[in-house]
């Protein structure tokens, strides 16, 4: 794991194409921007593994 150490404003960026900026700290939150391109995907851990769960349960279901 990489790790960083960014203040408010600054960002970080994943190949050529994602920045990841970071727009605000409040209360034990960091308020993240995340620009890339609308062919990537972006999204939160749990709603990723929900996806990556429901796409499992449909490939089981077309095994049977």
């Amino acid at each position: 794991m990489l790790i960083l150490t960014r203040k408010v404003g600054e960002s970080i960026m994943i190949g050529d194409s994602v920045e990841v900026k970071v727009l605000g700290l409040r209360a034990g939150q960091i308020k993240l921007g995340i620009e890339a391109p609308k062919d990537l995907k972006v999204h939160r851990e749990e709603i990723y593994e929900r996806i990556r769960a429901e796409q499992e349960e449909e490939s089981q279901a077309a095994n049977k």
